[in-house]
């Protein structure tokens, strides 16, 4: 079984048959490639919201100036996950004497991006309530659980989908 783990086990573990457990660089590259999703489509293309725009207007220069910073923090997080996450992946991969599993690493990476939902869902939309999926509509509660439950059915599949990808001893 593969699982998310930080060391450099190898070949002959819970069954995997050589492969490198994927699961940490490939959830990371989920959490990241899955912030850019959300920063550039609807924080920047659509608009619908900012990091901070419930707490700061983007409808005013100086507002907007702050979200955009803000905004860009976020990205830097996000572009740190997916750097990490390449470098476990290749730390992971090379001198292995065995190739990366594409199913189980798409598998972990839409895991990965629904993890990312999760999180931004629950912390910045419900808890915290720095913005909302649609400020621009006044932050209605629909558009926050359907974000999650796409979240939920994301990382559900990326799980099925690695799972089934992960040889069985």
């Amino acid at each position: 079984m593969v699982i998310l783990t930080s060391g450099s086990q190898r070949a002959g573990r819970d069954g995997d048959h050589g492969a490198a457990p994927l699961g940490l660089p490939g959830t990371l590259l989920g959490v990241g490639l899955g912030g850019f999703v959300d920063g550039i489509v609807l924080h920047q293309l659509l608009q619908w919201h900012h990091l901070i725009s419930n707490e700061e207007s983007p409808h005013t220069v100086p507002g907007l100036e702050r979200n955009t910073f803000w905004d860009g923090v976020f990205h830097v997080f996000t572009w740190t996950a997916v750097v990490v996450g390449l470098a476990l992946l290749w730390v992971r991969l090379r001198g292995s004497g065995s190739r990366a599993a594409t199913a189980s690493l798409c598998g972990w990476v839409i895991f990965g991006w629904g993890l990312f939902n999760v999180a931004d869902g629950v912390v910045n939309h419900l808890v915290l309530r720095t913005h909302h999926v649609r400020d621009d509509l006044g932050g209605p509660l629909s558009w926050d659980l359907g974000f999650l439950g796409f979240a939920v059915v994301l990382m559900v599949s990326g799980w099925l989908i690695q799972r089934r990808a992960t040889p069985r001893s």
